[in-house]
């Protein structure tokens, strides 16, 4: 299938997704919005690839909102879909809220996906930008890379993710300084506050490390990382003795021998391991 905003890759168990828009610095059109939850939920449910690489073409990763999505009539988020027909003040504003929460979960696709998103960041990403990749599992960077909350330097306040999950990525005064300011953090700094797993020279170095550990990720066990995945994300936003009892019903659950004793027997025979597949879910059945 095309797509506007998009390609992808699949090659042995690895799914790379690329935004395409590089003459306009891959801003986010109301196309992005529908599509990217489509390919990322496309991808987890089939169950067919186990780890999945974001990265970008052109300049920069991400320059954020388009802004065509700006220039429309009313709010600027009225400009993707929301509210239309709609006179009454309070239902267009309860409509608005939907779209929100519609465009929130775009990059929460990320987090609901079975397998792992590793961002490949270079030059700016900005804005929606940052909203995205902090939604992925890791992040990796250019030299030239850096990040903007851009959102305060229009005058409005971030609202698809930045400032709900950077708190838990870097330290919280570090977050305000660039929340209240709309500074660029380089990627230097970046890396220095944990933001970022590993800095790269230039781009084809990031994706060829990247795809590297891509690749070691998609050799495990996908119902172990599965299972790891949705142990952190837990842990992350409960308490310890919660995130126990979590992992406790899990284990009991979905933990099985085959994958260990394929793991032993890999091992001693000296061959890869040959893990099947998570399998397909049908959504919403």
């Amino acid at each position: 299938m095309g797509y506007t905003c998009f390609e992808i890759e699949e090659t042995e168990g690895v799914a790379h997704v690329r935004l395409s828009r590089p003459d306009a610095y891959n801003s986010m059109i109301p196309a992005f919005w529908s599509e990217l939850p489509e390919i990322v939920d496309e991808l987890s449910d089939s169950g067919r690839v186990r780890t999945i690489v974001l990265s970008s073409t052109g300049k920069h990763f991400c320059a954020g909102m388009d802004l065509s999505v700006f220039t429309g009539d009313g709010d600027a988020t009225d400009s993707v879909n929301a509210g239309q027909g709609i006179t009454e003040r309070g239902r267009q504003r309860a409509a608005l809220r939907v779209n929100v929460l519609h465009l929130q979960r775009t990059f929460t696709a990320f987090e609901q996906a079975r397998m792992p998103v590793l961002a490949a960041i270079q030059g700016g990403c900005i804005g929606g930008g940052v909203d995205m990749v902090t939604a992925a599992d890791c992040r990796y960077a250019t030299e030239d890379a850096f990040f903007c909350i851009q959102e305060i330097n229009i005058g409005m306040t971030a609202d698809v993710g930045t400032l709900q999950r950077l708190p838990k990525l870097i330290p919280d005064g570090v977050v305000r300084e660039l929340a209240y300011t709309g500074r660029r953090m380089p990627a230097g700094e970046a890396l220095q506050h944990g933001l970022v797993n590993q800095v790269f020279a230039d781009q084809d170095a990031m994706l060829s490390g990247v795809h590297d550990i891509a690749a070691e990720i998609a050799s495990k066990s996908p119902l172990a990382i599965h299972g790891t995945k949705e142990t952190i994300l837990f842990t992350r936003d409960h308490t310890v003795e919660d995130s126990l009892k979590y992992i406790a019903a899990w284990q009991t659950g979905m933990f099985q021998p085959g994958d260990m004793a394929e793991a032993f027997t890999a091992k001693a025979e000296g061959r890869d391991t040959d893990f099947d597949d998570l399998g397909a879910i049908n959504r919403g059945l």
